[in-house]
């Protein structure tokens, strides 16, 4: 009976064939109605990511790669920060660098990465977290990467400051994804940093795969494990390492994606890690300064068979509507992305031949990002593809690791179906996709995304469905002004409750629009929203015309304690 529900996953008829050992590609499809529109070239999104692979496989080559979505400038439109990995070779200092991308409007963009002061030259980089940590109302950018993260502060005058020496940040770990959250709830963000393994060039070994032929190690070759980074936020400009005396060094893991949410509504966020072949950890917040490895007995740790996966990608996600965070993580192929149904704080690993991972098992998952980008008030799917390892299949002539990009139409009810071809574009994108982020780039109410792709050209995918519902979008602000992350919003709409909370740092590596977007359907109205801010006060505002940003100000609603049930 375990093995009813995976036995029905490979039978579904919406599942893609078995792979074969061919190299014939992808079957031909026909679009009539695709969803996105690659537009990187003629928008000057001309980003070209690089791991610095040339002869011996190096594992940080294969999991570099995030993106980042914020307005640095305040001026309304989101920008693209882009993070590359470079070269392993200990001669090389100058490397590629990152890319900061202005958002021009009209579907343009100016790269001023030189002028911004973002390149990161000297840091082979995978991925970043944006967050405005000095709450000053701008933007900052933390980048993590291989034995050295850097944090950015924003100067408000379109330039940056590498200050991570000076805020305690630096780390001399391989930091992979990040968050920014508020643990202790004193109005400042904190940061979490998921640490992949202990890694260096002499420590490298030998792996081989189809045929004999080099390829990269699984992380569990290495044996080493890395403990997960806890800053607490001192409010002047520094940060204090508390891994340990917050209880972090009591789990070790091959970390890879992170998520900070309140997962069991005590008011306090909590600490989702995905490890990579090993048990993930989801830390739960003590109130104390204290977190408690609690992903064993809640039920997320392992899957139903007891048996660890391979997580790499996560998204926080509300797949029912009820007022609980869900978990759901990307994998390797052959084991399939995993839904973790969250009830009252314990989770139940649900397979189901419909569910959001029904067609991932011929894949390998990266990014990952649930929102409506039909608008018609069903969370959809979409997540970034691509090999780790030589497969029997091969998608690209020239990647031997390259996959299509995956998008599921969500029917409500937890039920989906896959948007066909893969990554909903007239033709597939074939490419070794990584980070991924998504946001609205055009305010038009409708959710693009960005896409990181190992040794290739970024995708920035518009999305240009005709038959989108209605639309809203709300800016979340503190008292500062500054990113409410950790707030809850429930609106009400045409008899239906849209829940969201502002988690911007998810999926792999990257950063994701802080502003809460809802598809309506075909109301025009939200009748009321309801607001849980991060220090568990409660405010009501509304009611709202649809087709509309609005931004939502702490201590500027109706206070209504008692309204969400937490």
């Amino acid at each position: 009976m375990m093995l009813l529900p995976l036995f029905l996953i490979g039978c579904s008829p919406s599942s893609p064939p078995p792979a074969k050992a061919d190299n014939k590609g992808p079957p031909e499809f026909k679009s009539v109605k695709p969803w996105f529109e690659e537009t990187a070239r003629q928008s000057n999104l001309n980003f070209k990511h690089t791991s610095g692979h040339s002869s011996r496989f190096y594992i940080p080559e294969m999991e570099t790669g995030g993106v980042g979505l914020l307005d640095f400038d305040n001026d309304g439109l989101l920008d693209i920060f882009c993070v590359n990995g470079g070269s392993l070779d200990p001669s090389v200092t100058n490397r590629a660098g990152n890319k900061l991308y202005h958002n021009l409007g009209n579907w343009k963009f100016e790269e001023v990465t030189e002028r911004a002061a973002v390149a990161g030259h000297d840091t082979y980089g995978m991925g970043c977290a944006c967050g405005d940590y000095n709450g000053d109302g701008l933007m900052d950018i933390y980048v993590t990467g291989l034995n050295r993260n850097i944090l950015y502060r924003n100067n408000g005058d379109g330039t940056f400051s590498d200050v991570t020496d000076e805020a305690g940040v630096r780390s001399g770990s391989w930091g992979t994804s990040a968050a920014f959250f508020d643990y202790d709830l004193d109005g400042r963000l904190d940061l979490v940093i998921a640490n992949y393994i202990s890694w260096s060039r002499d420590r490298e070994m030998d792996c081989f795969s189809r045929g004999g032929l080099p390829d990269y190690c699984s992380p569990m070759n290495y044996k080493s494990p890395a403990m997960d980074t806890l800053y607490h936020n001192r409010g002047d400009g520094t940060f204090e390492n508390v891994t340990r005396s917050a209880g972090l060094d009591k789990a070790f893991g091959n970390g890879l994606g992170v998520v900070c949410a309140d997962f069991n509504h005590d008011g306090r966020p909590d600490i989702f890690i995905a490890n990579d072949a090993m048990p993930n950890q989801l830390w739960m917040n003590q109130g104390n300064g204290k977190f408690a490895d609690e992903a064993m007995i809640r039920g997320c740790a392992v899957n139903r068979m007891g048996i660890a996966e391979a997580g790499m990608g996560i998204a926080a996600v509300d797949l029912y509507q009820h007022g609980w965070l869900d978990l759901f993580v990307t994998h390797l192929e052959a084991e399939g992305n995993r839904l973790w149904v969250n009830t009252n704080g314990y989770f139940t690993d649900l397979v189901r031949p419909k569910g959001p991972g029904f067609p991932s098992l011929p894949f390998t998952g990266f990014g990952v990002v649930f929102a409506d980008f039909d608008n018609d008030g069903n969370l959809d799917l979409y997540a970034a593809n691509g090999k780790v390892k030589y497969g029997q299949r091969d998608f690209g002539a020239k990647d031997p690791y390259a996959e299509p990009n995956t998008l599921l139409r969500g029917l409500g009810n937890g039920d989906f179906e896959e948007v066909l071809p893969g990554g909903g574009t007239v033709e597939p994108l074939i490419a070794t996709s990584r980070g991924m982020a998504a946001g609205d780039l055009d305010n038009d109410g409708s959710i693009d995304i960005v896409v990181i792709n190992r040794d290739g050209p970024a995708h920035l995918l518009r999305n240009v469905i005709g038959s989108r519902g209605h639309w809203i979008m709300f800016n979340l602000l503190n008292s500062k002004g500054s990113c409410a992350v950790g707030a809850i919003l429930r609106a009400e709409a045409g008899g239906k409750i849209c829940w969201r909370q502002v988690c911007p740092n998810q999926g792999y590596c990257s950063s994701n629009d802080p502003r809460v977007h809802c598809g309506l359907g075909d109301s025009q109205q939200v009748d009321r929203v309801t607001v849980r801010w991060p220090d568990g006060t409660q405010e009501s505002f509304g009611p709202f015309e649809a087709q509309h940003l609005y931004e939502l100000r702490e201590r500027t609603g109706k206070r209504s304690d008692g309204v969400l049930p937490y």
